[in-house]
């Protein structure tokens, strides 16, 4: 019984993070609402804020398949993030965004790490 929690928790905690992650950073788009912009404006505004969930999500779902590039994506985006917008926040929002990418792409590496040798390769 022991034997299968271990792979199940390596295999959906990742998933589960940057689901959340992706929540998290959705909120911030609500800002868009107290601009005063006009209907199709704010929509606008809502869409391009939305840019960087959409970029989560879409890695999420390659990643659902092929873990290793939700590994090597993730990180990546933590690295950019980190050199993109280095010195203009305080540590907090480092740690907010660029904190969970980091983990979230070490949890893709170890899920695919474990998975079985048929399931690593998969055409």
């Amino acid at each position: 019984m022991i034997t299968n929690t271990m792979p199940r928790l390596l295999l959906w905690t990742p998933r589960i993070l940057c689901i959340l992650f992706a929540l998290s950073i959705s909120i911030f788009a609500a800002d868009v609402f107290g601009e005063g912009y006009d209907v199709w404006h704010t929509i606008l505004a809502l869409l391009i804020h939305l840019i960087p969930t959409f970029v989560i999500l879409a890695v999420l779902i390659a990643s659902w398949r092929w873990p290793w590039v939700g590994g090597i994506v993730y990180i990546a985006l933590g690295v950019f993030y980190m050199y993109w917008f280095w010195g203009k926040f305080n540590w907090m929002a480092y740690t907010f965004i660029a904190g969970p990418l980091f983990i979230t792409g070490i949890l893709f590496l170890i899920s695919w790490r474990n998975l079985p040798a048929p399931q690593k390769v998969r055409r």
